[in-house]
């Protein structure tokens, strides 16, 4: 596996991973800031319930109303320590009311509310704006119930706290210290992570190349199976699909698209495993008979290659790489864009490699020659779209490729899948 790859990845790794880390700390502090500022106004409500009890307890027992004067009393004991107003309400509204300073100075900014109900504490966070912030906590609790089968209370006291600086100092250092500890603890979490997550893709990564490797194993087993019957095709199939795939990037081939046409641009001829010696192996010119035998070797590839897997993406180049684009090919007689694009530009790559190469039966033509065999059958033979787009690159292809033997063709193409295989999807 290269070490740009270890590098590179890592980096990316850390900076993702560290940019969701700060995400997540952000958004579980912010969290866990505001269920600290829940929990301690949660906790002022229930000291505001026992208190209310407490001291309803000292002026009523063992009854289930609460006359006006024990009311006035109530409210009168409340205020001062935990409330700044006290108000006390029976089943037709307020009984009695009690106010601080402090209360009196806000009592006329709190927001109207109904007659309370229910059987349960709750409690109102209200935040004013009169120069200064102002934090307030309006409780309802309620405090005495009827001896029937209804739920709701019938008096209710509403006590109102101004938060005092040092209180509220106090619970907004403790939210902090809670958000701080959240945030702190997801960022330990991703640098926890990271390691195992480098790790893991590492380990992917090398199991891709593993699968990498074993394609290419087996991609060349099967052209060393196809050399071996017919020798002109070795280093032709190294080549061939090079310059396929060289063609295939200029027109923005990639992903699957690529993959399948450097396979199938390698294993082109792969039927003619199927074809008998006698046939394939003729130094002379083939028999009507023969040469229609020979050609079953288009059909023979695409059922080699059907099925099996990621070669199956050959079958494309396999099954049209003898189509013509004025449909006078075989075996099915296809024309124009009906040809499988990667066979329409294999045809050009295949005849390109082939009038340049030297074979048992001729020496390797010109490149200028070469070029004007291809321009001949621009719109009979070739797509113009994709000989247009070759004649553009073709020297400079040429110059690379030139009397290329197998080994160096092998070299060039095994890059290019290792780019193409490695990277799609």
């Amino acid at each position: 596996m290269p070490h740009w790859f270890h590098s590179s990845f890592a980096r990316q790794a850390a900076i993702r991973m560290a940019s969701v880390a700060c995400l997540v700390a952000l958004f579980v502090g912010y969290v866990a800031w505001h269920f600290e500022i829940e929990a301690q106004e949660e906790a002022t409500v229930r000291l505001a319930e026992e208190e209310a009890q407490r001291a309803l307890g000292h002026l009523v027992r063992g009854v289930s109303d609460i006359p006006e004067k024990t009311a006035q009393k109530l409210a009168d004991l409340l205020t001062g320590g935990l409330f700044d107003i006290a108000e006390i309400y029976g089943p037709n509204g307020k009984l009695a009311e009690s106010l601080t300073p402090i209360g009196e100075a806000v009592e006329k900014q709190l927001p109207k509310h109904p007659l309370p109900k229910g059987s349960q504490a709750t409690y109102e966070s209200i935040h004013l704006s009169n120069g200064d912030s102002v934090w307030i906590l309006r409780i309802f609790v309620p405090l005495a119930a009827r001896q029937t089968d209804s739920h709701d209370a019938i008096a209710f006291m509403e006590g109102v706290r101004v938060v005092p600086a040092w209180q509220r100092t106090l619970i907004e250092e403790q939210a902090a210290f809670s958000a701080l500890t959240a945030a702190l603890a997801a960022l330990l979490c991703g640098a926890v992570l990271y390691p195992i997550v480098v790790w893991l893709a590492r380990d992917n990564e090398k199991k891709k190349e593993e699968v990498l490797d074993s394609h290419i194993a087996m991609m060349e087993s099967l052209g060393r199976a196809i050399a071996k019957r017919d020798s002109d095709t070795g280093a032709h199939n190294y080549r061939v699909a090079w310059l396929a795939a060289q063609i295939a990037e200029a027109m923005g081939l990639q992903g699957a698209a690529m993959q399948s046409l450097i396979a199938g641009s390698f294993l082109h001829d792969v039927g003619k495993i199927a074809i008998p010696d006698a046939i394939l192996l003729k130094p002379g010119k083939l028999t009507s008979e023969e040469m229609e035998i020979m050609r079953t070797h288009v059909t023979e590839g695409v059922e080699i290659v059907q099925g099996a897997g990621w070669l199956e993406g050959a079958r494309d180049v396999v099954g049209g790489h003898h189509e013509k684009w004025d449909g006078s090919g075989y075996p099915r007689g296809l024309a124009d864009e009906t040809i499988p694009l990667a066979a329409r530009i294999f045809a050009v790559a295949d005849v390109f490699d082939a009038l340049t190469s030297k074979r048992p039966y001729k020496e390797p033509f010109s490149f200028e020659k070469a070029m004007s065999i291809l321009h001949e059958g621009v719109g009979s033979h070739f797509d113009p779209e994709v000989l247009s787009v070759f004649q553009g690159m073709a020297a400079d292809l040429y110059r690379e490729i030139a009397n290329a033997d197998e080994a160096k063709g092998k070299a060039m193409l095994e890059a290019v899948i290792r780019k193409h295989f490695a990277c799609a999807s």
